[in-house]
């Protein structure tokens, strides 16, 4: 039976065992003590009684001496030993010490004869050699030197505090446990390194480590113990890495007991009031008290794991907040199994915990934020180290966009909750609004109850324009959709169908204008973040400037046309003037069917004046 079954047992169990003890205890001190003198001192200590002599105790320890001085008169006969540290054990050790009977001074119990010899004063002022600096000696030249022998002393502490802390006991032990750890690891590092075929020397990073064996030591120590071994290792400069993974296995061993805390696609609501969550919760809050302040030292997963045990525990909103902005930061290599934190509030609330993954999200989306002040210029430096990059964005966009598949179903999510996790990341995330198009159409199907105005809020979200062309279909026939939104399909749809013929005719030079925006300034240009975007913007600033100039030269033209005609109005009738006017027009292309080789290519204004009427259909429609 380990130590945490020990401190399982049940109260009514562990008193029969102090009962039985304090027995073994009488019996145990008739077998070591003078049998031919009869005792004239009984002590008293956690239940157990030691008829004992008051010369060889008095000639060890000062307080049973001044106890026995004060009540001279009253020739005492018995002594109450109130709060003895390590109860009758303890002062059974120390009366065989003061009785010269030899036992082994242990890892086991160094840390009660310290703390016992203390309490009954047994120091070299009162006798040479006493217990006091017997047990200090053995703690400083055996134990402090050896690091799992600390380890089992911090154990023993546990029940000795605070006295154990006043003697020093267990900061020298965690002092030692560092230093040894320390060691361990730059003996570790010297090992893995070899010379390079160049004569380079260099590190070996495929070669195992050695030096974090005591990982598994330190996860039998108890909470509090444990987070001063942890900070005295950060301080004395104990990798990161090493760190991260004595965290991880101390989890592993003390949390994951509950599995639902760590099951990611667990989507069953916990009840609370089956859950012990004192020692949990202060596991947790420790915990996520120590992570490294390095990324990706310990998976995302672990710290989606802390934040869902954090969340049902109701841990401190300071401790929510540092995992959310940790996974935050590092966003782009969780996947949708980790987002999908279940809910436990009340029944009537979403399956999921939609707050906690927004507030992840406008932490990814804001990590530039530090940068704010900086010059305009630096802001589209591509080294920049507190903002996303574009990769990274593109990941946490389809992330979101199959989280929000996941949640539409729910009945009990909310349009709003929805509408602020699809609109959490910026413009230029996604290029392409096939999945966030999919994750609308599911929300519109389960939620039929929604107003034709919160549908148009809804649609909005989505860029008609970035999708392909099996969702631009599935679009212009989904009657779930607002009629202005099949409309805008419809005519985008119509715009694409234009150009692919009109580049499959090599008609490249007869472009519509509105193509060529689109093309400088869409989905090229929202695949670029605003960090990114500076040489395009600078590339397109050129091309518009270019297309300015053609327009002028064709205004030019027009203005010289409309001189010609109206000499033609001057010079002839009005049937010559018609044809000469229907004429110059067909030149102009205004209908498309100047020539037979411009027929199969829309014109310019012929595109216009199909977004005008398109602009005053989708106005009707609302």
């Amino acid at each position: 039976m380990d130590r945490n079954d020990k401190q399982q047992l049940p109260l009514q169990h562990h008193h029969h065992q102090q009962l039985s003890l304090a027995n073994c205890a009488r019996q145990q001190c008739n077998e070591w003590i003078f049998r031919d003198v009869p005792s004239d001192i009984t002590i008293q200590a956690s239940g157990g009684t030691f008829p004992l002599h008051k010369f060889p105790l008095v000639s060890r320890s000062g307080r049973i001496r001044k106890l026995v001085a004060e009540h001279r008169d009253s020739a005492i006969s018995t002594v109450e030993l109130l709060n003895l540290p390590g109860g009758a054990e303890s002062f059974e050790l120390a009366a065989k010490f003061c009785y010269g009977i030899n036992f082994e001074i242990t890892s086991m119990n160094v840390a009660q004869l310290c703390c016992v010899s203390d309490y009954l004063e047994m120091t070299e002022e009162f006798s040479k050699d006493n217990l006091g600096s017997r047990a200090e000696e053995y703690l400083e030249s055996i134990v402090c030197k050896n690091l799992e022998m600390c380890v089992e002393v911090l154990q023993q502490c546990e029940n000795l505090l605070p006295l154990a802390d006043e003697l020093r006991i267990v900061s020298r032990c965690i002092d030692s446990i560092a230093s040894k750890a320390c060691a361990e690891q730059i003996a570790s590092s010297f090992s893995r390194l070899e010379y390079s075929s160049s004569g380079r020397l260099h590190m070996n990073r495929q070669a195992k480590c050695d030096g974090d064996w005591w990982i598994e030591d330190l996860s039998v120590l108890r909470i509090d113990l444990y987070q001063k071994v942890m900070t005295a290792m950060k301080c004395r400069g104990v990798r990161p890495e090493s760190i991260g993974a004595s965290l991880m296995s101390y989890a592993q061993k003390e949390l994951t007991k509950k599995s639902s805390l760590w099951n990611p696609s667990s989507q069953a609501k916990v009840d609370l009031l089956s859950v012990p969550t004192g020692h949990e919760k202060l596991v947790v809050e420790t915990i996520v008290s120590l992570l490294p302040v390095e990324k990706l030292i310990v998976p995302i997963t672990f710290l989606f794991g802390l934040l869902r045990s954090a969340v049902m525990l109701d841990c401190t909103i300071a401790c929510r907040l540092d995992l959310e902005r940790r996974i935050g930061s590092q966003l782009d290599i969780a996947t949708l199994d980790d987002l999908l934190i279940p809910s436990f509030r009340d029944a009537g609330d979403t399956l999921f915990d939609v707050d906690t993954v927004h507030r992840i999200l406008v932490n990814f989306s804001q990590q530039d934020d530090s940068e704010d002040d900086m010059e305009d210029a630096s802001v589209f430096e591509s080294d920049s180290p507190h903002s996303p990059s574009q990769s990274a964005l593109f990941k946490v966009a389809k992330l979101v966009d199959n989280y929000l598949a996941e949640i539409a179903p729910d009945a009990n999510l909310k349009l709003a909750k929805f509408m602020v996790i699809a609109d959490a990341l910026p413009a230029h995330a996604r290029t392409i609004h096939d999945g966030l198009y999919r994750a609308i159409d599911i929300y519109l199907k389960a939620h039929q109850g929604l107003s034709e105005l919160d549908r148009k809020k809804l649609c909005k979200l989505v860029d008609l324009q970035k999708l392909s062309q099996e969702a631009g279909a599935h679009a212009a026939q989904n009657e779930r959709l607002p009629l202005q939104s099949i409309v805008q399909v419809l005519y985008f749809e119509q715009i694409r169908l234009r150009n692919s013929l009109s580049c499959s005719n090599g008609e490249d030079d007869q472009k519509p204008v509105h193509q060529s925006w689109r093309i400088s300034s869409g989905a090229l240009s929202a695949a670029m973040s605003p960090r990114d975007n500076y040489a395009s913007l600078r590339r397109e600033n050129r091309e518009l400037k270019l297309e300015l100039t053609r327009l002028r030269m064709r205004l030019n033209d027009l203005e010289k046309e409309h001189v010609f005609m109206k000499r033609d109005m001057e010079k002839s009738n009005s049937r010559k003037f018609m044809s000469s006017f229907s004429k110059k027009i067909g030149n102009l292309g205004f209908f498309g069917h100047s020539s037979s080789r411009e027929s199969s290519s829309p014109s310019k204004h012929s595109h216009r004046t199909d977004s005008k009427v398109i602009e005053r259909t989708c106005a009707s429609t609302d």
